[in-house]
């Protein structure tokens, strides 16, 4: 028996992992997406339900066309009833959105609401929660329980996913045109582009007898230790490569390739900093990942994908939102903390984020950063941040670093 996929929001992980892991499996029969952005449901309605995405491998791209999907707006009444119809014929769904806080934004056309309506009872289900949040699942789960009564959610299970596939969205026609990309559906103004992987994560399924129909992801029964691989490895050396590479003139991530001394800085990070932190904390559990030789395989991987020149990856791309990825638990301070518990100085990571506050100066101030700035800026970013006694031995770190960046 064929399942039914919905799907919440239209953008790159939706179309290029979820809606194409589905097609791909060959065990759905039937694809329904909800979409606010009206101009996006017309563009597919006018290409007869057809979108393509554009695959960034490491040898070039090649475009995937999905097709025979349906797209309807949940503002529009008609259109909404459809969606809750999906909902309730449904096995699998997933939420793809910019954020958590949208999980009740629209009152009777928000995500929450549409899962308080369609869920059925007698149905088992289960929905991938895609946004960057550690307590996605359990967040969209108490915005659904204010709205519905707990037995009619009995057989839902919401799961949290560890998502590490790259993407975006290019609307400049100038690189649609130099990387061959081809639009989302015919006659848009915008592309999709995402890179190959698909070694996704997602919480240990409890329902009985269920049998996912996406079947590639992986469950875990604790996703906590790969969450914080994500954010203090791949996350934090992203960025790092981002900031260092701006200092560096460069406008491509892919430029990093030919600059030995960035690729050095990354891997010192990626393998002596954050994994030598991560290996030493999660190491008992076992997992494959955090041993050495597993972290480093998983470096070298990473380094590699970040770097692809056909996935498009612009450095300004990167370090956009510099003051979220220096907060007190975000990438650059999150690994710098974990280092230092496990008796590691984290001096490279440091050196990015003397970077990454340099750049907020600048902008804002119009003056580079200097060590009064490290001590009044961050203090101020963290505000009401529980102190762990490791904030002066950060600040410590960072104004050195700050003294010693090229």
């Amino acid at each position: 028996m064929k399942k039914r996929f919905v799907g919440f929001g239209f953008g790159p992980i939706q179309t290029g992992l979820f809606l194409w892991e589905a097609m791909a499996s060959g065990n759905f029969d039937d694809y329904l997406v909800a979409e606010v952005d009206q101009r996006i449901v017309d563009a597919v309605r006018r290409a007869g339900n057809r979108v393509t995405i554009n695959v960034a491998g490491r040898d070039g791209v090649r475009h995937v066309t999905l097709d025979g999907l349906r797209i309807c707006n949940p503002g529009v009444d008609e259109d909404r009833a459809e969606i809750v119809r999906g909902i309730a014929e449904a096995e699998e769904l997933a939420t793809a959105i910019p954020s958590v806080s949208l999980y009740a934004a629209g009152g009777k056309s928000s995500i929450a609401a549409l899962l308080a309506e369609g869920i059925d009872p007698d149905r088992p289900r289960i929905v991938y929660t895609a946004e960057n949040n550690n307590f996605a699942a359990e967040l969209l789960g108490a915005e659904v329980a204010l709205r519905a009564p707990a037995a009619r959610l009995a057989r839902l299970q919401l799961l949290n996913t560890v998502i590490g596939k790259m993407s975006g969205v290019i609307s400049s026609p100038e690189e649609m045109r130099e990387l061959g990309l081809e639009p989302l559906a015919a006659g848009f103004d915008r592309c999709v582009l995402v890179e190959e992987f698909n070694r996704i994560l997602i919480s240990r399924i409890r329902l009985p007898g269920f049998r996912r129909g996406i079947d590639v992801f992986e469950e875990k029964d604790d996703l906590l230790p790969f969450e914080e691989a994500k954010l203090f490895g791949h996350n934090a050396v992203h960025a790092l490569l981002g900031f260092l590479a701006q200092r560096r003139g460069l406008e491509a991530m892919s430029a990093i390739r030919d600059d030995p001394w960035l690729l050095a800085a990354g891997r010192r990070a990626f393998i002596e900093e954050s994994g030598a932190a991560l290996v030493a904390k999660h190491g008992r559990g076992g997992d494959a990942l955090f041993t050495a030789d597993g972290w480093r395989a998983y470096a070298e991987d990473l380094l590699a994908r970040m770097t692809n020149p056909w996935l498009r990856d612009r450095v300004e791309r990167v370090i956009r939102d510099p003051r979220r990825k220096l907060a007190w638990g975000d990438r650059f301070f999150g690994t710098m903390r974990e280092c230092l518990r496990q008796g590691i100085e984290p001096r490279t990571m440091a050196s990015g984020a003397a970077a990454a506050v340099d750049r907020t100066t600048r902008e804002e101030t119009g003056r580079p950063a200097d060590a009064d700035a490290v001590r009044t800026f961050l203090p101020e970013l963290w505000k009401g941040e529980p102190d762990d006694g490791l904030q002066g031995e950060c600040l410590r770190l960072v104004e050195r670093a700050l003294g010693e960046l090229p």
